[in-house]
């Protein structure tokens, strides 16, 4: 997968309000970026490894910010994808939350 471009076309393609990249956001610095992140209680997509390991990992952050990570997360797991592939899944996943209004 192209990181660059599978961030453009979430960013131009997909209904979402921010896009970005992290280089490692299970590192300290990456703690430090969700969890000021996760004050503005935004639903969450986070496309990365495998699910049940974004929520051991984030489960702490999402829990000091008022959230629940099993229902304000949306992780999904864009390993081994190819660009077009990985933008489908944050698609679907996107059409899921929408489908949970």
């Amino acid at each position: 997968m192209d990181i660059w471009d599978f961030i453009n076309r979430v960013r131009v393609e997909l209904p979402v309000e921010y896009g970005f990249i992290h280089p490692q956001l299970c590192e300290e610095d990456g703690d430090r970026f969700l969890n000021d992140f996760l004050k503005a209680h935004r639903k969450v997509v986070i496309g990365a490894c495998a699910q049940n390991m974004q929520r051991k990992m984030f489960r702490d952050a999402f829990a000091e910010a008022g959230l629940d990570v099993n229902k304000d997360l949306t992780a999904i797991d864009v390993r081994d994808m190819t660009t077009d592939q990985a933008v489908e899944k944050v698609n679907a996943a996107l059409e899921k939350l929408e489908e949970k209004k």
